[in-house]
């Protein structure tokens, strides 16, 4: 299906979320054109969960408005979920049934009856390549096979708009890539495609632009070779195997380095040209015992610490399906 990126199919205006004295979503505007994959790129915590939930009617905006498929979350939230599919972070497929029933399932939620409602279950089981598993109870999946079920659930009813919320959180480099390869494909039918993620590759990989979200506003956006360009030449990064060295390294690389900082344990040094800085920084450090020296070349991680100051990395989240499984052998 050929798609018109000049057509706008989801236009955030001001967009805002409140819990009381914390503001998660701070007037957030953007558009998502017809056909695009558009990712909302942040850690854990930067609202990037909060806007798609509103987007997807899950959670009613404090101030603002959005319009999917021309439909406004707050005035036509009917209209809204009959365009569009969600795929939550959590888990939702009933470990007792098969993938194929919960796929049925869904078809059925969103009005289809009979043999309708099993052709778009199929339909969806193949696209997301769970033939072999249809009949098979959800309990029995990978990590990998659950994530497509979710998403095979979400398009049954064959939804213009698709909201992913950490997609392959959890999941090891071939899964993820699987995910990545169906994602594609999705979009190749003409689907509109809105993602979160906390993975800097899943975002670089996927995305035609990119949001950039930190505390609930969006700091940057583009594509991905647009933000790189933001960051100009390279950073070293240095570990020391003495932590408490750290402030005297600072101290050492400054008099001859302006743009030297500590982040997250690290020394890191910013200049031009690595080739050319290495060796006046290895002859600075020749009296510190370094554990790790590495040079990290402009990708979108550099372009959220050159924006906000801070890094993108975080511990592994919480993985639902490990979870369950534990579980399930404890009682057992």
């Amino acid at each position: 299906m050929v798609t018109l990126l000049s057509e706008v199919s989801i236009d955030v205006r001001g967009l805002t979320k409140r819990y009381g004295s914390l503001l998660a979503v701070d007037h957030v505007s953007f558009k998502v054109y017809r056909g695009e994959i558009y990712s909302l790129l942040g850690p854990n915590g930067a609202g990037k969960t909060t806007t798609i939930s509103m987007l997807a009617t899950l959670r009613m905006p404090t101030e603002g408005d959005a319009f999917v498929e021309g439909y406004s979350v707050v005035r036509e939230r009917t209209k809204v979920r009959k365009v569009i599919g969600v795929v939550p972070q959590d888990l939702t497929a009933d470990d007792e049934l098969t993938g194929f029933d919960n796929v049925l399932l869904m078809a059925r939620l969103h009005g289809y009856r009979g043999k309708e409602a099993e052709e778009r279950a199929w339909d969806a089981i193949k696209f997301m390549e769970l033939e072999d598993a249809a009949k098979r109870r959800v309990m029995y999946y990978s990590g990998g096979m659950r994530r497509r079920l979710e998403i095979a659930m979400s398009i049954a009813h064959d939804p213009k708009v698709l909201f992913l919320d950490e997609p392959t959180v959890g999941l090891d480099v071939q899964s993820r890539r699987h995910i990545w390869d169906l994602v594609r494909a999705l979009k190749k039918e003409g689907v509109t495609i809105i993602l979160t993620t906390h993975y800097m590759e899943e975002a670089e990989e996927l995305s035609d632009r990119v949001a950039i979200i930190d505390h609930g506003h969006i700091v940057a956006e583009g594509t991905p070779e647009d933000l790189k360009a933001k960051v100009k030449g390279d950073r070293v990064y240095v570990k020391l195997k003495n932590g408490a060295e750290v402030a005297k390294a600072l101290e050492v690389l400054s008099r001859e380095f302006n743009d030297v900082k500590e982040m997250d344990g690290y020394v890191v040094i910013k200049v031009e040209s690595s080739a050319e800085a290495m060796p006046q920084i290895i002859k600075l450090l020749s009296n510190f015992d370094v554990a790790e020296l590495r040079v990290v070349r402009p990708n979108l991680e550099e372009v959220f610490l050159e924006l906000t100051g801070h890094g993108l990395r975080e511990e592994e989240s919480f993985d639902a399906f490990k979870f369950r499984r534990l579980m399930r052998a404890v009682r057992s």
